[in-house]
């Protein structure tokens, strides 16, 4: 096969070996490294591993957590970029003195998968309550959500977790959504493609440069969903109604649904929630499906008959009156100034 260029992906060890083989320009694209001689010798497009750690750290940080830890993987393996997220979240950690809690998962395997998920669910229980962790990864994330639910840990109450990459197939395999911290990836192909033009097209310019040009993107945002929406609460009773309602809030469940599930009065409830959170059992269901629903229509190709249906309304009609009443826009209008934005 001929080419005039190649965008290799420098993360992997076989890819930088071919490449280094072949005559043509070649623009790099790949993790960032705290030190600057691991970068390899050319051109190249990095995603910012600090930057990703440190919005995690302050998503959580800015729910009140003062306690954090890090899922990562094996120290032997061949993943670069798992290095240096560790390594991010130990100097943002450090700079602001807060303590921090590391485990380093294990390659997993169908022989090994029950040994690596005791093995998670003992650190999970010995960290204090609330910590907030960071999974080097939404696929490491997944694992720490099925060790909580398995051990009745409540997620986000006790422990709130945050991926990385913000991929959608995750995302929809976990009973608990996923928050996630999304990579600049759409700037970083375009970066990438701008420098093997330049490359391709102008390659005096590249050699008239002192030294070989590197662009690091930072991390685009964080997708806050249920997995991090840690609040800060003393009541136990109004903590597992909590739990129970963001769970449950889109299935169509009442009131009396939350109070069996909990084993006390409505009063009782009512009053512990309005000392705790302000307002009543039922005013929380509602704001859950209704935050939820407001996240569908942001997917332009979910239809409006299917957010209704998804949010636990009874009827398209009413989704429509509870937000012309709660948002001013009817779920259409909202959906058109939200992907304006």
């Amino acid at each position: 096969m001929v080419c005039d260029g190649i965008i290799a992906d420098m993360d992997d060890d076989n890819i930088r070996t071919l490449v280094s083989q072949v005559d043509v320009p070649i623009v790099g694209v790949g993790s960032s490294f705290n030190d600057p001689n691991d970068y390899p010798e050319v051109p190249y497009v990095a995603t910012d591993n600090q930057d990703l750690l440190k919005s995690a750290f302050n998503h959580l940080k800015d729910k009140g957590i003062e306690n954090f830890a890090f899922y990562g993987l094996a120290n032997n393996c061949d993943k670069p970029w798992a290095k240096e997220r560790e390594l991010a979240f130990k100097q943002v950690v450090d700079k602001l003195g807060y303590k921090k809690n590391i485990i380093q998962g294990i390659e997993s395997s169908v022989t090994n998968w029950q040994y690596d998920m005791n093995r998670l669910a003992d650190w999970l229980q010995s960290l204090p309550v609330p910590t907030g962790i960071i999974a080097v990864t939404d696929s490491r994330a997944r694992h720490l959500i099925q060790a909580c639910e398995q051990n009745n840990i409540l997620v986000p109450e006790q422990i709130a977790i945050v991926g990385i990459d913000n991929e959608e197939v995750v995302r929809f395999l976990t009973k608990i959504p996923l928050s996630s911290v999304e990579q600049g990836c759409l700037e970083m192909g375009y970066q990438a493609a701008k420098l093997m033009h330049e490359s391709l097209l102008q390659p005096e310019l590249l050699k008239k440069r002192t030294s070989l040009p590197r662009i690091v993107v930072p991390a685009n945002k964080v997708h806050e969903r249920q997995s991090s929406e840690y609040v800060s609460l003393n009541d136990p009773f109004v903590i597992q109604a909590m739990h129970f309602i963001k769970r449950n809030a889109c299935k169509g469940i009442k009131v009396e649904q939350v109070l069996d599930h909990i084993g006390i009065s409505r009063s009782n409830l009512d009053t512990r929630f309005r000392e705790e959170r302000g307002h009543s059992i039922h005013h929380e269901i509602h704001q859950e499906k209704l935050k939820y629903a407001c996240e569908l229509l942001c997917d332009i190709n979910i239809p409006i008959q299917s957010v209704a249906d998804r949010s636990g309304y009874p009827s398209l009609q009413y989704m429509y009156s509870v937000f012309k009443k709660d948002l001013g826009y009817t779920p259409k209008e909202f959906r058109v100034k939200e992907s304006c934005c």
